[in-house]
């Protein structure tokens, strides 16, 4: 029953003073916006601790939400805002090797062998790999709006930027994502 629940109808629930609504809100995106922070923080445990606070903050401001705007939408600019903020605060680390648990479609048909399978679970894990070589906004554009399937719109909102800035930072990091890919396939064609 939860999953059939709308966003704005938990949401109206939540500010009711029903905690269950909000529960139901924080299970239905968490994944999501652990996803999204992991990729920016680039390392699992800082990630969990951000999500955390991210919640928090929603839930905080959550008489705030206009419905301007998807509640995802909304959501992602706290979780953006919060990571950018913990990023500052700290001094870089080493790469964590963490992988983002959600999966990325290759473009490419499905087939049923199981040599197929693997190629598509190599790629997605070379795909992600790349992901996590690229500078946090250049992440979050390209998780936005490849794996999150978030309009431009919804990303100039999300992460506060102009359409043109928004257009212009997606296309850098697609060329950046490329270049990463392609040296990549160049080690491995050269071992």
């Amino acid at each position: 029953m939860a999953a059939t629940l709308s966003d704005d109808l938990l949401i109206q629930q939540a500010l009711a003073g029903r905690q269950s609504a909000y529960s139901m809100l924080v299970k239905r995106y968490e994944q999501y916006v652990f996803t999204l922070v992991l990729r920016m923080v680039k390392n699992r445990e800082d990630a969990h601790e951000v999500a955390q606070d991210v919640f928090l903050k929603a839930f905080r401001y959550l008489k705030d939400f206009r419905g301007d705007s998807k509640f995802t939408t909304w959501l992602y600019k706290i979780v953006y805002t919060t990571a950018v903020n913990h990023l500052r605060k700290k001094t870089p680390e080493i790469l964590s090797m963490d992988d983002g648990e959600r999966p990325i479609h290759a473009a490419q048909e499905w087939s049923p062998d199981a040599s197929s399978q693997m190629e598509i679970q190599d790629q997605n894990r070379a795909l992600h790999h790349a992901i996590k070589q690229l500078n946090h906004d250049d992440a979050t554009v390209i998780t936005l709006f490849y794996l999150y399937e978030h309009n431009l719109d919804e990303i100039c909102q999300i992460m506060d930027l102009s359409l043109s800035n928004a257009k212009t930072k997606l296309c850098r990091a697609r060329q950046r994502l490329k270049n990463i890919v392609a040296d990549q396939y160049q080690e491995l064609m050269s071992i």
